[in-house]
């Protein structure tokens, strides 16, 4: 039997290690040895079979374990993850959520647990989303500047965001939301602000 670890990594290094950390505790606390660590950079937005965790099921044999951190390390939609955990279970191939201390072994409750997690990450999302594209709209609307600031910079990791985080904040999104929509850690966000003096 082979344990294969899946980690979808961004370029936040300090999710990335909140992601292995909580892998490797839950493979440790089950004796879940010879583990197979995965990274992917690939974007969740690419369809699983042209990601790593395609590879991986396909590789994967009858009784073997394929450990995520989360359900949203999977896929961005529910219907996604559910296409996923139908192949692994069709295959008799157990994925197991770290952080939910789950087990999705193809059981009608598993399958159930699957989809409500799936939906709620997704809904998540869909709503941050249009809660910020009704603030942007808005402040186009009042007329308002949500340009960058003249002069050179230092650059950093979320420089590229630069525009997007100030109009989030300008509309009054928390910044732990602004993390989620950018894919970055909420501490990430705060010293990123922090080092380019921006206050909210």
């Amino acid at each position: 039997m082979a344990n294969f670890a899946y980690l979808r990594v961004s370029t936040d290094s300090q999710d990335n290690q909140n992601q292995k950390l909580s892998v490797l505790e839950y493979c440790n606390a089950n004796q879940l040895g010879l583990l197979h660590l995965i990274e992917d950079t690939v974007s969740s937005k690419v369809p699983w079979k042209e990601r790593k965790i395609g590879e991986i099921l396909h590789k994967a044999n009858k009784g073997d374990v394929i450990v995520v951190s989360e359900v949203s390390r999977l896929g961005r939609s529910a219907l996604q993850v559910l296409e996923i955990l139908e192949f692994a279970a069709n295959h008799e191939i157990s994925v197991h959520l770290a952080k939910n201390r789950f087990i999705m072994d193809g059981s009608m409750q598993a399958t159930i647990t699957a989809t409500i997690l799936g939906l709620a990450a997704q809904i998540e999302r869909e709503f941050i989303s249009l809660r910020t594209k009704e603030a942007l709209a808005k402040c186009k609307q009042d007329g308002k500047n949500l340009g960058r600031p003249k002069g050179p910079a230092q650059a950093l990791k979320l420089d590229q965001h630069y525009d997007e985080i100030v109009s989030y904040l300008r509309k009054g999104i928390s910044k732990r939301s602004i993390a989620k929509l950018i894919e970055c850690s909420p501490t990430s966000l705060y010293n990123w602000l922090k080092r380019r003096k921006i206050k909210d």
